[in-house]
C-alpha cells in the first residue's frame, strides 16, 4: 500500500519532490530541533492522485489522513472536534518549487458553534472569549472563500458595516459580542449563497479543506505563475496539516514574517514586520500596519531572543538567505515554515557574493542559486516602486520584453520619430508591429500592441533592442484611422499619458515615473563565475553597430544571427529595395542593388568592429517581398514617380507579391534562387566589409559566415552557395588578400532537419532557427497562437507558449536528429541556435544537453545565457 501521509518527524529537507519544500523543511525544522508545532504531510503524489480519480480524495488517503489525525492528537495532547480540549488546525499547501501566494490556506478549522461554545465555557476570562469568536469569524470567513469558492467580498462588507455601525476603524477594536454578531452573520451569508449550513463536521471540514488545496493547484493564478516560472504542472501540490498556534490569542501573543537578509538589496541584516494579537494572514494581507520586527524586541524579549537564535541557525544550516513565518502564543515561539526566501535580481547577486565570502557557498553553488531569468530586471528601467504600488493597472497583455516605459501615445512609426525628436517620450502603440514600423521602434520608450505573441515581431525586435514592450492586449478597442483606442472605458487619444510595464504585462493610464537600471561589481563577478564553467559559448542576435556593442558589453562571444532585411528600412535604402523589386529586368534590379551595396557594407563593416574579431553570422535576406512595398496612397505616387510607371503598373506589381501564406511562401532563399543578385549583392557586402577590417584591424581574425535561410533541400542550397562562393572568391581575388568565410544554412524547416546529413555535406555550419521551426512543426502562426493558446493551457493540452520555451519533445527531436546526422557526415560541422530560445534557461540548458557549440540570443538576454549555460554544465558534471 502506498504512503500517502508522512508525520513531520518521519520527514527531512531531501524529500522536497515528495513532501513539498513546506513540509520538507517543516520536517528539517522539526529535525533540528526547532520549534514547530507538530502535525503532518499529505504527498504531492497524493494530489497527482486525486486529479486521476476525478477530483476526489479516495478512501485510502482519508484513512492515513485520520490515522495521521490520531498521531497529531497523541504528540499535541489535544482532540480533534473535541469540546473540553479541542484541537484546531491550519490546512496549508506546499509545492516542490516556492509560489508564494499562488495557492490556498485555511487557518482555525475544527471550530463548530459546539466547539466555541465549550471552548468559551471552560476559560471565562472575556478576553479569551473574544479570542474565540475571532478565530470562529475569521474560519467561516476562510472556509467560505477558500473551499466553498464564496467570494471574501461579501464578509468584508459584513465587517466594514459592523466596523461602521461601532464607529471603529479596525477589526482588533471590536468586542467578544461584535464578533460573535459576525459569526453568525457570516453563517447566515454562507447559507444565502450556497442554500445550505455551513458545515458543522470537523472530519468534513478537514476533508473539504485539503480537496480544495489540491484544487488550488490548477487554479488560473497558479497555472499563470506555473507558465512563468517553468514548474510542471505533474508536480502537483503537497499539504500540510498542523496544530494552531495562535497570535490572536491576547496581547502576549503576535505573527510576523521576516528574512534573514533584505530580500530588495540583499544587505545581511534582519528584515521582516510583526503584529500584536494577529494571524499571519492578517500581515501578508495588509489589514492593519505592522511594526518593523525590531519591535518585537520591545513587546517579546524572550521570544525575540529565541527568534535571532532560530534565523542564525537556519542560516547556518541552509546556506541561504531565510525566508520565515512565526508566531508568538503566550510569548512562547512557534516556526510555522521557512524556505529560501524570494529576492530581487541585485539582491541576489548581493547574497550569492556575500555568502561565498562567508564561506557558506562555492562559486558553483552560487551560480547555482541565482535565477537566470531575473537578470533581465537588472538591465532595464523599472518604475518607481513607492509611485508603483499606488497605481491600478487599467489592462494587461503579454510581457514581451522587460523593461518600464512611459509616455504620450503615439499611433505611427513617423509620429514615434517626429515625437522623438521634439524631445517627447512616447509609447508607440499599434495593431500590430512591421519591419517598416523599425525607426519608430526605436524612438520610442515602449511599444503597445493588440495582437502578436511573445515572439511576434514587436516583441523580438523589442528584446533586441533592449525596448520595453506589453504585446497581445486584445482588451484594447483599436481605431487607428483616428488615432485613438479604448481601454477599460478610456479612450486615449495622440498624446494621453500612459505606462507600460514589460514584465508584468500591466498597463496603467498617466505617467509612473521610472528610475534606470544599474549594474554594480556583483554582476561582474557572478557573470565571471559563470564563464569559468560554462562549456556553451553565447553569442546575441543583432542587426546595428549599436545592438552589437550592447551585447558586446554584456558580454556576447560573436553574432549569431544579424537580419539583414531590418538594415533596409531607411528612407533612401527602402527608396533602392522598392526600385529593385519593381524592376522588370535583371540589369535594373542590379542598378537598384548597387545604391543598396555600401550601405550594407558600411553596417557589416561596423558589426566586424563592435565584435572586436568575434564571430559574426550574417543572414541573408528572409522575408518575402511584400513586406518591403509601400501600402499608402503617397508612398505608392513616390514610388511610380522613382520609377517612371503609372500607380496602376505600381500596385499591380504589388498585388502579384500577394501570397496566401507567406511564412511559406516566396521567401528565404527562395528569394536568391529566383534573384541570385540580390545573394550576390549580399556576398560583396559581407566580403568587402570583412577585408576592409582586417586591413584596419590586422590583430584580429575576420572570418565571415554567411547564412542561407529557410533551406529544406540539398540542391538548393547547393545553388546557392555556388554563386555566393564564385561572388565571394573573386572579391578576395580582386582585392589579393587571403581571407576565409564559412557558408551555412539555418535548419527551421523540418525537412532540412531530416535530411541533414545530405545538407552537412555543402554546409560549414548549421543555426537552429527554432522561430521558424517551432511553427512549421507545430503548424501554426506564432503571432496567431495568442488566439487558442489560453484554451490549450486551460484543457493542459500545452503546459507553455512553444514560442517562448523550447518544444524539447517535437522541435528537441528534429534538432537532435540533425545534430546525429550532420556531425558524422562533417566533423568540422559548428552547431548554434539563434531564435529566441536562445535566452530562455531551460531552452538554453536543453542546447547544452543536444551539444550544441554555441546559443545566440537579443543583447539584453545575453547574461541570462550565459548563467543558464553555466548552470547546465555545473549540474551535469554532479
Amino acid at each position: 500500500m502506498a504512503k500517502w501521509v508522512y508525520l513531520f518527524s518521519e520527514g527531512n529537507a531531501s524529500m522536497r519532490e515528495l513532501l513539498g519544500g513546506k513540509g520538507a523543511n517543516l520536517a528539517e525544522m522539526t529535525k533540528i530541533g526547532l520549534p514547530v508545532p507538530q502535525g503532518f504531510t499529505i504527498t504531492t503524489e497524493a494530489c497527482t492522485q486525486y486529479y486521476e480519480d476525478g477530483r476526489k480524495i479516495n478512501d485510502e488517503i482519508m484513512a492515513q489522513v485520520m490515522e495521521g489525525v490520531a498521531k497529531m492528537e497523541e504528540i499535541n495532547g489535544k482532540k480533534f472536534g473535541d469540546h473540553k480540549n479541542p484541537l484546531l488546525v491550519s490546512v496549508r499547501s506546499g509545492a516542490r518549487a516556492s509560489m508564494p501566494g499562488m495557492m490556498d490556506t485555511i487557518l482555525n478549522l475544527g471550530l463548530n458553534d459546539d466547539v466555541v461554545a465549550a471552548m468559551i465555557a471552560g476559560n471565562p476570562d472575556p478576553t479569551f472569549e473574544r479570542f474565540v469568536y475571532d478565530s470562529y469569524r475569521r474560519f467561516i470567513q476562510m472556509f467560505s472563500d477558500v473551499v466553498m469558492e464564496v467570494g471574501k467580498k461579501y464578509f468584508e462588507k459584513l465587517i466594514d458595516e459592523m466596523k461602521e455601525a461601532k464607529g471603529v476603524k479596525t477589526d482588533i477594536e471590536l468586542t467578544a459580542a461584535d464578533l460573535k454578531t459576525l459569526a453568525e452573520q457570516f453563517k447566515a451569508e454562507y447559507k444565502n449563497q450556497l442554500g445550505s449550513d455551513f458545515p458543522a463536521d470537523p472530519v468534513e471540514q478537514l476533508k473539504l479543506a485539503i480537496e480544495a488545496v489540491f484544487r488550488s493547484w490548477d487554479n488560473p493564478r497558479a497555472n499563470v505563475y506555473r507558465r512563468d516560472n517553468d514548474i510542471p504542472y505533474s508536480w502537483g501540490t503537497a499539504v500540510n496539516v498542523m496544530p494552531m498556534v495562535f497570535g490572536n490569542l491576547n496581547d502576549q501573543s503576535g505573527t510576523g514574517v521576516a528574512f534573514t537578509r533584505d530580500p530588495a538589496t540583499g544587505e545581511n541584516k534582519l528584515m521582516g514586520e510583526f503584529l500584536i494579537n494577529a494571524q499571519g494572514e492578517d500581515v501578508v494581507a495588509g489589514v492593519r500596519t505592522p511594526m518593523p520586527i525590531a519591535q518585537m524586541e520591545e513587546e517579546f524579549p524572550e521570544a525575540y531572543a529565541e527568534f535571532i537564535k532560530v534565523c542564525e541557525l537556519l542560516e547556518n544550516h541552509y546556506h541561504d538567505m531565510q525566508d520565515m513565518e512565526f508566531t508568538v502564543e503566550n510569548k512562547k515561539l512557534y516556526m510555522l515554515q521557512c524556505r529560501n526566501g524570494k529576492r530581487t535580481a541585485p539582491a541576489a547577486l548581493q547574497i550569492a557574493c556575500d555568502l561565498v565570502d562567508e564561506g557558506h557557498k562555492t562559486e558553483e553553488e552560487a551560480v547555482l542559486m541565482i535565477d537566470p531569468r531575473n537578470l533581465d530586471t537588472l538591465l532595464h528601467p523599472q518604475f518607481d516602486a513607492k509611485t508603483l504600488k499606488a497605481a491600478t493597472p487599467i489592462g494587461k497583455g503579454l510581457g514581451a520584453s522587460p523593461g518600464a516605459a512611459c509616455g504620450k501615445v503615439v499611433f505611427t512609426a513617423d509620429d514615434a520619430v517626429a515625437w522623438a525628436e521634439k524631445g517627447e517620450k512616447v509609447v508607440l502603440v499599434r495593431l500590430e508591429t512591421s519591419p517598416e514600423d523599425i525607426t519608430g521602434m526605436k524612438a520610442a520608450q515602449g511599444i503597445l500592441t493588440v495582437r502578436g505573441g511573445m515572439t511576434s515581431h514587436a516583441a523580438v525586435v523589442a528584446r533586441g533592442m533592449g525596448t520595453c514592450c506589453v504585446s497581445g492586449c486584445g482588451d484594447i478597442l483599436m481605431d487607428e484611422e483616428n488615432k485613438k483606442f479604448t481601454l477599460a472605458g478610456q479612450v486615449f487619444t495622440e498624446g494621453s499619458e500612459i505606462s507600460i510595464d514589460g514584465t508584468t504585462g500591466n498597463i496603467y493610464a498617466g505617467i509612473i515615473p521610472t528610475v534606470d537600471a544599474s549594474i554594480d561589481g556583483n554582476f561582474g563577478r557572478v557573470m565571471g563565475w559563470a564563464d569559468k564553467f560554462r562549456k556553451l559559448k553565447v553569442r546575441t542576435n543583432a542587426d546595428t553597430p549599436a545592438d552589437a556593442k550592447k551585447a558586446r558589453e554584456l558580454g556576447a562571444e560573436g553574432i549569431g544571427l544579424c537580419r539583414t532585411e531590418h538594415m533596409f528600412f531607411e528612407e533612401e535604402r527602402i527608396a533602392a529595395f522598392r526600385e529593385m523589386i519593381c524592376a522588370d529586368t535583371v540589369e535594373e534590379r542590379e542598378t537598384a542593388l548597387d545604391k543598396i551595396l555600401p550601405y550594407q557594407q558600411s553596417d557589416f563593416e561596423k558589426l566586424y568592429e563592435a565584435l572586436e574579431g568575434n564571430p559574426v553570422c550574417i543572414r541573408f535576406l528572409d522575408p518575402p517581398l511584400h513586406e518591403f512595398v509601400p501600402t499608402e496612397d503617397a508612398d505608392i505616387q513616390k514610388l511610380a514617380d522613382a520609377q517612371g510607371k503609372t500607380v496602376e503598373q505600381i500596385r499591380a506589381i504589388i498585388d502579384s507579391l500577394h501570397e496566401f501564406n507567406p511564412m511559406m511562401g516566396h521567401r528565404g532563399c527562395r528569394l536568391a534562387v529566383t534573384y541570385p543578385e540580390i545573394a550576390k549583392m549580399q556576398t560583396k557586402a559581407v566580403i568587402r566589409a570583412a577585408i576592409n577590417v582586417s586591413k584596419a584591424h590586422p590583430e584580429w581574425t575576420i572570418k565571415p559566415e554567411i547564412m542561407i535561410p529557410l533551406v529544406g533541400e540539398v540542391k538548393e542550397l547547393k545553388y546557392v552557395k555556388n554563386f555566393v562562393v564564385e561572388t565571394a572568391d573573386a572579391e578576395i581575388a580582386a582585392a589579393g588578400v587571403n581571407l576565409e568565410y564559412e557558408v551555412g544554412t539555418m535548419i527551421e524547416i523540418p525537412r532540412a532537419a531530416l535530411t541533414a546529413d545530405e545538407i552537412a555535406t555543402e554546409a560549414d555550419f548549421f543555426c537552429f532557427g527554432t522561430n521558424d521551426l517551432t511553427q512549421m512543426a507545430f503548424g501554426f502562426s506564432r503571432d496567431d497562437a495568442g488566439k487558442f493558446l489560453g484554451a490549450y493551457y486551460d484543457a493542459k493540452i500545452y503546459e507553455n507558449d512553444p514560442f517562448a520555451k523550447l518544444d524539447q519533445t517535437g522541435v528537441g527531436k528534429l534538432m537532435d536528429m540533425a545534430i546525429k546526422l550532420g556531425r558524422p557526415v562533417n566533423p568540422a560541422l559548428h552547431v548554434g541556435i539563434c531564435g529566441e530560445h536562445g535566452g530562455d534557461p531551460s531552452s538554453v540548458e536543453f542546447c547544452h544537453k543536444l551539444g550544441l557549440d554555441y546559443v545566440s540570443c537579443s543583447p539584453y538576454r545575453v547574461p541570462i545565457a550565459r548563467l543558464a549555460a553555466a548552470q547546465a554544465a555545473i549540474s551535469e558534471a554532479r
